[in-house]
């Protein structure tokens, strides 16, 4: 597969803040690209590079065969963006919506019915064609803006945190949706807080901390890191706050959500004597204890030393 983005160098400052720091990575044509880290390491100052919405300070990327300095309208013309909140009009209809967006793409005038219709028919919305958009759901929100993003059949699309706010039938909707897309041969660019999302979804994946990439590799590759290394996982008869915690972060890297504790257990005899010291000392029940294999979240945090379940608080409050 030939290279379809390729960045060279590119790097943003706002002031004196470097917000992306001399990226150089390339997208395979086709695959789903993951691009993974904390809110405030540069994810979306990238995406707002690639497509034409702010300038490098430095370097460049190549888009299909343009460069985004130089030939920025053909780049618009090859590109379809899926931002994180909708760029869609609550007051007009769905079809509406559909064909104001293919005017502003240029779509030929005799074509945008028929484009219109296929997309909804595709993306099981023609039925609510007559629906305000303001009206839909969260899920069929998401849904329809996918649909806007390819009015002008772009071979890439960029999509920033796509369900982010969405209930759990809706994302795992949303995601099979874009699974389909990758085998119709559109290039997706993906940015996700939600480390298990990259992981279901992309082909690879690049770690982008305080703006400069940590590591490109497949979900599997990057597993291979903490390959070898267990992970003990306790679940307790009550919600553990992270303060709680700080006793046992001495044994490695410790997350926590609702009731259950996790953590990478270099050595298993002192991991378990000190959960049943951590339990008895806070009055909490242990209600079992596992060994689970090593995930994608567990290499993330040994890259990053971020956890994840810090990275989805941060994004709950607004974080970008």
């Amino acid at each position: 597969m030939k290279d379809i983005i390729r960045t060279l160098g590119l790097t943003k400052y706002y002031g004196n803040l470097l917000a992306v720091d001399h990226l150089s990575f390339s997208v395979k044509e086709g695959e789903i690209f993951g691009f993974l880290g904390p809110n405030g390491a540069g994810k979306t100052t990238t995406i707002r590079m690639l497509v034409g919405l702010t300038t490098p300070t430095e370097g460049t990327a190549i888009i299909d065969g343009f460069d985004i300095r130089s030939e920025i309208l053909e780049v618009k013309r090859r590109v379809g963006v899926v931002p994180e909140t909708s760029n869609l009009y609550d007051e007009l209809s769905v079809k509406d919506n559909l064909l104001f967006m293919a005017g502003l793409y240029h779509v030929p005038r005799l074509e945008r019915e028929d484009r219109v219709r296929e997309l909804l028919e595709s993306f099981n919305l023609w039925e609510r064609k007559d629906t305000k958009f303001g009206k839909l759901s969260k899920g069929l929100k998401r849904r329809l803006t996918v649909a806007a993003s390819l009015i002008h059949h772009p071979r890439i699309i960029f999509l920033d945190e796509p369900t982010t706010g969405l209930d759990v039938m809706s994302a795992r909707s949303l995601r099979l949706l874009l699974k389909e897309l990758r085998e119709t041969g559109v290039t997706i660019f993906l940015t996700t807080h939600y480390i298990e999302e990259a992981d279901q979804l992309c082909d690879r994946i690049a770690v982008i901390v305080k703006g400069r990439i940590v590591t490109i590799d497949t979900p599997e590759n990057m597993k291979s890191i903490v390959r070898g290394i267990p992970v003990i996982e306790a679940l307790f008869d009550s919600p553990i706050d992270k303060s709680m915690t700080d006793d046992l972060s001495v044994l490695g890297e410790v997350w926590v959500e609702d009731n259950r504790v996790r953590m990478l257990a270099e050595k298993i005899p002192e991991t378990l004597k000190a959960l049943i010291s951590f339990a008895t000392r806070h009055r909490l029940k242990i209600i079992e204890v596992n060994t689970v294999k090593p995930g994608l979240e567990d290499a993330f945090v040994k890259l990053t030393g971020v956890k994840p379940e810090i990275m989805r608080l941060e994004k709950e409050r607004g974080g970008q």
